[in-house]
C-alpha cells in the first residue's frame, strides 16, 4: 500500500502535480528561499559587525535604567546581596547596616530612587546597571569637611583611557579581545565578540561529544567585567550566568546611547583597573594592574608607565617591565596558582605571548627579544612602604574603630575599602596643632622655653621617655562632640580610652560626687520632716553623714538641695595619718601627698583644692559606711540592727568568695602541671613527716594500694617514714577512720581545698575552672565550716566586715558606672579614693561632661553624618539625630560639683592654667577640673599596715578639665614599666601642657584667628 503525502495525497499524486508545475515557477520558488537566506546572513553578517539592531534595542532599554537621590528614606531600594564588588564595596552590608546605624541615633536624610525598569532588571536577575566604580574606599572628613583619610582601593589607576601606554593596550587586546577598539563600526556591542563565541561553542560541544574541544573562553573584556565583579566568587557558573554577564554588559555598554566607542574604550581602562590579582600576605587583595606591578613587582606605577609610553627609553629597563605587565594580563585566568605557585609556568606562558605579539605586530622584536631575556620574581610578601605614624593617625584610627562597632564590621581592612563618607567631629586645625605641640614635648629647647625644666615636671628622666595623651570634647544638643583626640605614642594603642590606668588623685573627682550624691539622698529623704521627726531618728556614731544631714536639715528648715550641698562641701575632716584603718581585707595606713597637710582640718572643697589624700579616705568610709548599712537598701542594714539572719548570709557570702579564691589561686597552681607530678608539688608543701604526707598521699589517692603507700611515703622520708608496720598502722586508721575533708587538710597541714583540687584533677583531667567551681559546693561549704562555730566570734565579725565593705564597693561602682566608669568592679578598699581602682583618662573626660552638661549624661559623638555609595542607585545619607541623653546626676549635684572644681584652678593644684584662655573680649574663661598623680607600686604591706617594700610599676599623671560652658577634656602623661622610676612629674605636668596649648586652642574655645605661642619659634634639638 502507498504512503500518502500532505493532505492526504498518495507519493504518486503528489509528483503528478509537481511535473505540472511550470519550471520557471519552481526556480523562482528555489530563488525566493536562496534570496531569503541570502538576505538573513547578510543582516546576520551585518549586525554582527554594525549590532545595529542590539544598539537601537540596548540603548533604549538602558534609557530607562535610571536612579535619582531623594530627600527621606526609601522603603522599596533594592541593594545587592552578594556578588565580590558589592561585598567589597560594602553595598551587599547596607541591608544590615542601615538598621544599625537607625538603632544608634541616625537617621536616614536622603536615599535612592530607583527607576521601574532599574528594577525589573536586577529582580530578572541581571546585575544592576550603571556606570560602577574602578576606585572606592573610606573618606573621613572633620567638621567643616577637611579630608582626614582618604582610602582609595586599588591604589593606583589609570584616570583616562589615554594614560594607558599603547604598548599596554595591544597586548591586553591580543591576550584578550582582539577586535574591541576597532572604530569602523561605531555601534559594535561589545560584549560578544561573535568569532571568539563561536569558536568557544564548537570547542564545548566537541568536548562534550568526545572530551577533545578546545578549552578557550567567549569571554570580551566586558564579560570578563561583569563576572569578577558580581558572579558569585567571580567566576562564570554555567549558561545562566554566561547570559546573565552578556546582556548585563551590553545594557551596560549603551548607557551614553547607540554609540559605543567611548564605552570600549573606558572598558579597556576598567579592565586594567580593577582586574583581580590574587592575593598577597601583608597587602591583601590585588585589583588592578598599578596595584599589581606595585604588589607584585614593587614597580611603582607612574614610573612604569613613562618608561613603557616612552620607545626611546632604555631597552631592558623597557623589556623587564613589559613583562612584568604583560605576565599579570596573561596570570588573570589563574592568578593565584601562576603568581603564587607556578612562577615557571609564568614564565613560559609570558615567553610565548611575546612571541605572539611580536609576530601578530603588536610589539617591535626589539622588545621581544629584550623581554625574552628577563625573568621573573613575583613577590611572596608585601615589600614596605614606608613606616606608618600612629601618631598623625590616632584620631582617625579612633573613628575607623568606632565606626567598625557601630556597622559590625571587625576587619578595619574591609572597612576602608567601602564606599562610605563619614563626617567627623574633629576640627582637624586643633588636631593637627595639638599632635604638633605633643610630638615637641621631646625637645630640650621647646621644654626650656615652655618651663617644663622645673621640679615636679621634667627635671628628672628623659622627656622622649613620657607618652602624652590629650582630648577635648564640646557639649553640644546633638551630643558631646569630640573635637581633639591626639597622643605621642606611635603606637596602635590609644592611652586615652585603651590603658588602664592609675590617675592618682583624680579619683578624688569620682569621691566627691558620690558624696554628693549621699547628701542628695539624705536631703531626699528627710527634707520633707518637721523638727521633732528629725529628732526622733536615732542615728549610730558610725554614721556620721545621716547625722550630719539630720542636723543641719533641723537647723536650716528652708534650705534646698542646693543649699545643703554647699553646706556639706564645708564640712570638715581630719587629714591626720596616723590612724590605721582596717580595708582591703587588711590594716592599712595611708599618707598625704604634702606633709604640711597632716596637722590640719581642711573642708571637703579645701581639701579637693589641695588634693589632701586623708581627707577622701575618710569621705570614702563614710560614703562606704553608708552604702552598706544605712541607705533604705543597704544590704547589711539587717547587721546594724542585730539581725542573726542577716549574719549568718553575710558569713555565707563570705565563705562563697573565699572558697572560690582559694579554687581559682590553686587552679592556677596546677593546671599546667603533668599530673604525674601534681602529687609531688602538693606534698612539697606539706611538712616532712609521717603524718601530714600520709594525709596528703590517702586524700587524695583513698583507694591506693598499701603498696604504693609504703612507696611514697620511703620516696619522701627515707628511713624517716618508720617501720613498716607502724605505716601499716597509719594506713589503716586512715581506712577506718573516713576523716572529712577538714580534718585532711588538717593533718595534711595544707589547705583542704587544695587537697580536694588535686584529688578532683586527677578524676577529671578534662575539667576546667567553670567545672571545678561548680563541683565543689559541698566542699567549699566544708572548708569554710568551722567558721560558723560561736567560739570563733571575732574571726566571724573580721569575715563580715570584709564582706559588707565588698557589698558597699559593689554598690559605689554600680554608681559610678552609671557616670561612664569604664571597669565592671572597684577595689573593696579605701584607697579607691586615691586611685587604687584605676580609671581611663576617656571616662574621666566623660564624667567631666556629665557635670557640665548638668548631670545629663549624652552620647559621644565622632561621626555626625555618614553617606553611602555616592553617585550609585544605592546612595544613601544619614544624620545623627539629636538626643535628650540620660539625667543620671541631679543637676544641683553636677552644679556643686562644677562650683568645687572651679577652685582647684582658682586657688590650688591646677592655678598654672588660671586665667589663662580668654573669649574674645579678653575677660577670662571660667577653668575647673581635678588633678591627679598615679605614682603605682607593687608593695607588700606589714600586719601593721606599713609598708615593708615596694616597686614602680608606671607613673601617670592627669587633669581633668573644663574650659567654659562648653569644653572639656583631659590631659594625661604616662610612663609605663620600671623606667618610671626616674621620673618625679606631677599632675602639674598635663596642667603645663594644657597651659601651652592655649595658642592653638584659643581660635576653636573662643573663635578668632590662631596666635603664635610664646614658644613657637623654637627649633628642635635632641634632648
Amino acid at each position: 500500500m502507498k504512503t500518502t503525502a500532505g493532505r492526504g495525497e498518495s507519493t504518486d499524486e503528489a509528483e503528478t502535480v509537481a511535473r505540472r508545475i511550470p519550471l520557471k515557477y519552481r526556480l523562482f520558488r528555489w530563488a525566493v528561499f536562496f534570496g531569503t537566506l541570502s538576505a538573513i546572513s547578510a543582516g546576520v553578517y551585518y549586525e554582527v559587525r554594525e549590532s545595529s539592531l542590539q544598539a537601537t534595542f540596548f540603548s533604549a532599554l538602558a534609557e530607562k535604567i535610571r536612579w535619582d537621590v531623594q530627600p527621606g528614606a526609601n522603603a522599596e531600594l533594592w541593594l545587592p546581596q552578594s556578588g565580590p564588588y558589592d561585598r567589597r564595596l560594602g553595598y551587599a552590608r547596607m541591608s544590615d547596616m542601615l538598621p544599625r546605624l537607625a538603632g544608634a541615633g541616625y537617621e536616614i536624610t536622603a536615599q535612592a530612587r530607583q527607576s521601574e525598569e532599574f528594577q525589573e532588571a536586577v529582580l530578572r536577575g541581571f546585575y544592576p546597571i550603571y556606570r560602577e566604580k574602578t576606585q572606592a574606599g573610606l573618606t573621613l572628613f572633620d567638621r567643616k569637611g577637611v579630608p582626614l583619610q582618604q582610602s582609595r582601593f586599588p591604589e593606583r589607576q589609570y584616570a583616562s583611557f589615554d594614560d594607558i601606554p599603547p604598548v599596554l593596550v595591544n597586548a591586553l587586546l591580543y591576550v584578550e579581545n582582539r577586535d574591541l577598539l576597532t572604530p569602523d563600526y561605531p555601534r559594535r556591542n561589545p560584549a560578544v565578540d561573535w568569532g571568539r563565541f563561536a569558536r568557544a561553542a564548537v570547542g564545548q560541544g566537541l568536548r562534550v561529544i568526545d572530551g577533545e574541544g578546545s578549552r578557550a573562553g567567549g569571554s570580551t573584556l566586558a564579560t570578563q567585567i561583569e563576572k569578577f565583579r558580581h558572579s558569585p566568587g567571580g567566576r562564570t557558573h554555567g549558561s545562566g550566568d554566561k547570559l546573565r554577564q552578556m546582556v548585563s554588559a551590553s545594557l551596560r555598554a549603551y548607557l551614553d546611547g547607540e554609540e559605543t566607542l567611548d564605552a570600549r574604550r573606558r572598558i579597556v581602562r576598567d579592565y586594567l583597573n580593577s582586574v583581580p590579582l590574587a592575593g598577597l600576605a601583608g597587602y591583601g587583595e590585588v585589583n588592578g594592574l598599578g596595584d599589581g606591578l606595585w604588589a607584585w613587582y614593587g614597580r611603582d606605577f607612574a614610573t612604569a608607565n613613562r618608561i613603557l609610553a616612552d620607545e626611546n627609553a632604555d631597552l631592558q629597563l623597557r623589556a623587564q617591565v613589559f613583562r612584568e605587565a604583560l605576565s599579570l594580563i596573561v596570570a588573570q585566568r589563574r592568578p593565584s596558582g601562576l603568581l603564587l605557585e607556578s612562577t615557571e609556568r609564568l614564565n613560559r606562558l609570558t615567553d610565548s605571548y611575546l612571541r605572539l605579539l611580536a609576530g601578530a605586530g603588536g610589539i617591535p622584536e626589539s622588545l621581544r627579544d629584550a623581554a625574552l631575556r628577563t625573568r621573573l620574581a613575583p613577590a611572596r610578601r608585601v615589600r614596605e612602604n614606608g613606616s606608618v605614624s600612629f601618631v598623625s593617625r590616632k584620631a582617625v584610627n579612633d573613628v575607623r574603630v568606632m565606626l567598625g562597632e557601630l556597622l559590625a564590621v571587625e576587619d578595619l581592612y574591609a572597612l576602608d575599602r567601602f564606599d562610605m563618607e563619614a563626617r567627623t567631629t574633629l576640627d582637624a586645625a586643633a588636631q593637627s596643632a595639638v599632635t604638633a605641640q605633643l610630638s615637641r614635648m621631646a625637645d630640650s629647647d621647646y621644654l626650656r622655653c615652655g618651663g617644663f625644666r622645673e621640679p615636679r615636671l621634667l627635671a628628672r628622666g628623659q622627656p622622649s621617655g613620657v607618652n602624652y595623651s590629650f582630648t577635648l570634647y564640646e557639649t553640644t544638643p546633638l551630643g558631646n562632640l569630640l573635637r581633639v583626640q591626639a597622643d605621642n605614642l606611635d603606637q596602635p594603642l590609644d592611652i586615652n580610652s585603651g590603658t588602664k590606668l592609675d590617675l592618682g588623685s583624680s579619683a578624688k573627682f569620682r569621691t566627691l560626687v558620690s558624696y554628693l550624691n549621699v547628701i542628695a539622698d539624705l536631703h531626699r529623704r528627710y527634707a520633707g520632716m518637721d523638727a521633732k521627726e528629725l529628732a526622733e531618728i536615732a542615728t549610730r556614731p558610725g554614721d556620721r553623714l545621716s547625722s550630719w544631714a539630720i542636723g543641719y536639715l533641723r537647723d536650716h528648715r528652708e534650705a534646698n538641695l542646693a543649699e545643703m550641698l554647699d553646706a556639706a562641701l564645708e564640712r570638715r575632716y581630719s587629714a591626720n595619718p596616723n590612724e590605721t584603718f582596717f580595708t582591703g581585707g587588711g590594716v592599712h595606713r595611708f599618707s598625704n601627698f604634702k606633709r604640711e597637710d597632716d596637722g590640719q582640718t581642711p573642708t571637703v572643697a579645701g581639701a579637693l583644692e589641695q588634693s589632701v589624700n586623708l581627707v577622701f579616705v575618710r569621705i570614702m568610709h563614710d560614703v562606704a559606711h553608708y552604702h552598706a548599712y544605712e541607705a533604705e537598701d543597704a544590704p547589711a542594714r539587717g547587721l546594724r540592727e542585730g539581725d542573726a539572719k542577716t549574719r549568718e548570709e553575710f558569713l555565707n557570702r563570705f565563705a562563697e568568695r573565699e572558697g572560690i579564691g582559694f579554687l581559682r589561686t590553686f587552679w592556677h597552681k596546677y593546671r599546667d602541671i603533668d599530673p604525674a607530678e601534681r602529687l609531688d608539688i602538693l606534698a612539697d608543701s606539706a611538712p616532712a613527716r609521717q603524718a601530714p604526707l600520709a594525709a596528703v598521699f590517702l586524700g587524695v589517692n583513698p583507694d591506693s594500694s598499701f603498696d604504693a603507700f609504703v612507696t611514697f611515703m620511703r620516696q619522701r622520708l627515707g628511713d624517716k617514714a618508720g617501720s613498716e608496720a607502724g605505716l601499716r598502722r597509719v594506713y589503716d586508721a586512715h581506712a577506718t577512720r573516713q576523716y572529712n575533708l577538714s580534718d585532711l587538710g588538717y593533718l595534711a597541714r595544707v589547705h583542704p581545698l587544695e587537697l580536694w583540687l588535686v584529688r578532683y584533677m586527677r578524676a577529671h583531667p578534662d575539667a576546667g575552672l567553670r567545672d571545678i567551681v561548680a563541683d565543689s559546693v559541698a566542699e567549699r561549704r566544708e572548708a569554710s565550716r568551722w567558721l560558723f562555730a560561736s567560739r570563733f566570734r571575732h574571726a566571724q565579725q573580721v569575715r563580715i566586715d570584709i564582706v559588707v565593705e565588698v557589698a558597699a564597693f559593689e554598690r559605689i561602682a554600680a554608681e559610678w558606672r552609671r557616670l561612664g566608669y569604664p571597669f565592671e568592679q572597684l577595689v573593696p578598699s579605701l584607697a579607691t579614693s586615691i586611685g587604687s581602682s584605676a580609671d581611663r583618662p576617656a571616662a574621666l573626660a566623660e564624667l567631666m561632661g556629665i557635670v557640665v552638661n548638668d548631670g545629663v549624661r549624652r552620647p559621644t559623638v565622632r561621626v555626625d553624618s555618614l553617606l553611602f555609595a555616592a553617585e550609585t542607585p544605592y546612595e544613601t545619607r544619614l544624620e545623627r539625630r539629636t538626643e535628650a541623653g540620660e539625667q543620671v546626676l541631679l543637676p544641683e549635684v553636677a552644679q556643686t560639683a562644677r562650683r568645687a572644681l572651679l577652685r582647684v584652678v582658682d586657688s590650688g593644684t591646677a592655678r598654672r592654667v588660671k586665667d589663662v584662655y580668654r573669649d574674645t573680649d579678653g575677660k577670662p574663661i571660667r577653668v575647673g577640673g581635678k588633678t591627679g598623680t598615679g605614682d603605682h607600686r607593687f608593695q607588700t604591706i606589714g600586719a601593721d599596715g606599713e609598708v615593708k617594700n615596694s616597686r614602680v610599676m608606671n607613673r601617670a599623671a592627669t587633669f581633668a578639665f573644663y574650659l567654659g560652658d562648653r569644653f572639656y577634656g583631659v590631659v594625661t602623661a604616662f610612663v609605663p614599666g620600671a623606667k618610671a622610676a626616674n621620673y618625679d612629674f606631677t599632675s602639674a605636668l598635663p596642667v603645663q601642657i594644657l597651659k601651652e596649648l592655649q595658642p592653638v586652642l584659643q581660635p576653636l574655645i573662643s573663635g578668632g584667628g590662631a596666635v603664635p605661642g610664646r614658644c613657637a619659634g623654637i627649633g628642635r634639638s635632641s634632648g
